[in-house]
């Protein structure tokens, strides 16, 4: 991340605040702890000051416990990673979508797996608000550039350059001319919504959005597609006649 993981550590006990603060100082240098909480209450007021990324959470508080921070706030926009004494709470805690749960004493390790979880987590949800701005842009069929989230931001890349986008799971391959490729944390539904206005790109598959434009040739026998950089894509049968459609459009034979 290119900008420090803002943190607030809340936790009734002095001892436990500080020594937390310290291994996070020591250990995990992304983090930047913006305050340290005593009680709830404290903690709503420096979460609407400070805005963090992650809040580290003990439960058992005089007052108020852990799990009532949530009724302060009628949308939870940070993370949450609990440290306590006590195993009992784990269900609950995940139940509460928390990053992870931590038992007391912190084990160095475990607390830079739940930092990097949540590194993770509040970059998603950066770029998933950065994109949903640029998919606002892209309507139009002037433009000629798309974003494409990586883990250390957001690249902009020639739409034009683009064969094929090919689906990977819950990700997808982004696949240029020249036959190198980026692989983004978005599903391929994601990539045909975003260029739904781009009649150059055609859903030949369910695993393939491709450039009409670095079509090579149609492979009729086979229900495959070679594009200009040599690969093969698979053209399903419920797509078929509406490749074929699209060919006569652009006046190719088939």
């Amino acid at each position: 991340m290119s900008n420090p993981l803002k943190a607030i550590i809340i936790d009734d006990e002095e001892r436990a605040r500080n020594t937390l603060s310290t291994l996070l100082g020591e250990f995990c240098p992304t983090v930047s702890v913006e305050a340290k909480c005593s009680n709830v209450l404290d903690a709503v007021e420096q979460i609407k000051l400070f805005k963090p990324d992650v809040v580290f959470l003990d439960i058992e508080m005089p007052e108020y416990n852990g799990f009532e921070l949530f009724d302060f706030f009628d949308e939870v926009t940070f993370e949450v990673i609990f440290v306590t004494a006590y195993d009992q709470y784990a269900i609950k805690a995940f139940e509460v979508s928390a990053i992870d749960y931590l038992l007391k004493p912190v084990e160095i390790e475990l607390l830079q797996k739940a930092v990097i979880k949540a590194e993770k987590k509040t970059f998603l949800k950066n770029n998933k608000e950065q994109l949903g701005i640029l998919k606002n842009i892209y309507k139009g069929e002037e433009i000629k550039k798309i974003a494409l989230p990586l883990m250390d931001g957001l690249t902009f890349v020639e739409l034009a350059e683009i064969s094929v986008f090919s689906a990977d799971g819950a990700y997808t391959n982004v696949v240029f001319h020249n036959k190198s490729k980026i692989l983004v944390s978005k599903r391929l539904k994601f990539f045909e919504d975003l260029l739904e206005n781009r009649s150059i790109f055609f859903r030949a598959h369910r695993s393939s959005l491709i450039n009409v434009n670095f079509i090579k040739k149609y492979l009729k026998g086979k229900n495959s597609i070679l594009m200009d950089n040599g690969d093969e894509i698979s053209l399903s049968r419920d797509r078929k006649h509406e490749f074929e459609s699209l060919l006569k459009e652009l006046e190719i034979s088939c």
